[in-house]
């Protein structure tokens, strides 16, 4: 008799930021008090004016499907940004509303990739590029990052690869998740045009623009129009539960991309579109917002190397991805035992970086400036 079994594509590994928000959450459930920086989620909530424009939306009545591409009100807002912040103008035509940026990387491996073809993403690196990727049949190959390219890939380093064998696509985030570092505007154009060169897609995974520290933000819309690029409401808009994003495409995309969306998603929801068109219109509320992540990221830069920690620059995003070297040869371990004792919930690096992810783990600093505080009070009392 045969027994049905899950599929061999379903056997990726955990998202170890989720396992741990899973073990948080059952310590919560349980009464303690946890400190939560274990996941990118913003502690702040939609301003005041967006959630208006929801709430009279909703009041409507009815909420029903979309186009697949989005409404165009979306879509003109989106337009606007790119005006606004850098300049550039970008036809809605090629804008894409999405079910949060996870659907845009499905949809972007999806379109542009066949069975087989091999995607390069950097290690350290979001652990879902890999698993969604290996999922749709594809390979990924992850190339290692480090200190002398400030984390960051370069268009040698990708040269040396596809020469070995041939890639098809390459991924990069900046500001990056886990390590927070950011590529400089130069160094952004400079792999653009390496991978034009070899015929790549390239895919831009700006869903941290807007929260940048010390350095230039740049859009690889400004070096090419043939980038496909991923971004999202979650982040610096602070609206992870509404599972809203965008992808501006090059033009020969635009309707493969529609036709996929329109089986797998129909198309995003519709009270999430509206009220992320509103959040455009929120910067005042949103700068307020990222005073506080700096205040937070202060705090840890200034506290963490003190307590043992070595810490990696952090140009954007919101997190401290930092070497544990001289307090553990196992960060997984670490981060359990953390949790367990300190109710301090942050990843091991072994979710991001499967080689050398043992000597690092990420903390987030998402959170409220109090409960940071908080944390390294609890962090120095248990390290010493």
């Amino acid at each position: 008799m045969s027994v049905l079994m899950g599929s061999k594509r379903s056997e990726v590994l955990p998202f170890q930021a989720m396992e741990v928000l899973n073990a948080a959450n059952r310590l919560e459930q349980n009464g303690e008090h946890v400190l939560h920086m274990e996941v990118g989620q913003p502690g702040a909530p939609v301003p005041d004016s967006v959630l208006k424009v929801a709430h009279d939306h909703l009041s409507s009545g009815r909420l029903g499907y979309t186009e697949a591409q989005g409404i165009p009100l979306l879509k003109k807002s989106i337009a606007r940004y790119y005006k606004q912040t850098f300049g550039l103008e970008v036809p809605e035509s090629r804008i894409f509303a999405t079910t949060g940026s996870s659907a845009g990387f499905n949809l972007a491996f999806l379109a542009g990739f066949d069975r087989g073809d091999r995607i390069a993403i950097t290690s350290p690196g979001y652990p879902a590029y890999r698993n969604i990727i290996e999922v749709l049949g594809l390979e990924c190959v992850e190339i290692e990052v480090g200190p002398e390219t400030r984390w960051s890939l370069t268009p040698e380093i990708l040269e040396a690869v596809h020469k070995e064998k041939p890639l098809k696509g390459v991924l990069v985030a900046s500001p990056a998740n886990p390590t927070g570092t950011m590529m400089s505007p130069e160094a952004l154009k400079a792999l653009v045009e390496a991978c034009e060169a070899m015929d790549l897609w390239f895919i831009s995974d700006e869903i941290y623009h807007g929260l940048a520290y010390d350095m230039e933000e740049e859009t690889a819309l400004r070096f090419t129009d043939k980038a496909i690029i991923v971004n999202s409401f979650s982040k610096y808009y602070c609206m992870t539960g509404w599972r809203i994003g965008w992808m501006v495409l090059p033009e020969v995309l635009v309707r493969p991309i529609e036709r996929i969306a329109q089986s797998l998603y129909i198309s995003p929801p519709e009270l999430a579109q509206v009220t992320a068109a509103a959040a455009f219109d929120a910067t005042e509320d949103y700068e307020k917002i990222k005073a506080g992540y700096a205040a937070n990221r202060q705090v840890l830069l200034d506290h963490l190397p003190q307590l043992g920690f070595d810490v990696l620059p952090v140009d954007g995003a919101f997190y401290v991805y930092a070497g544990v070297s001289q307090l553990t040869n196992d960060s997984m371990e670490f981060c359990q035992k953390m949790l367990a004792e300190t109710h301090i919930a942050a990843t091991p690096g072994v979710d991001f970086d499967l080689t050398r992810g043992n000597q690092f783990m990420r903390f987030s600093f998402a959170g409220k400036e109090p409960d940071i505080k908080l944390a390294v009070e609890r962090l120095e009392n248990w390290l010493k």
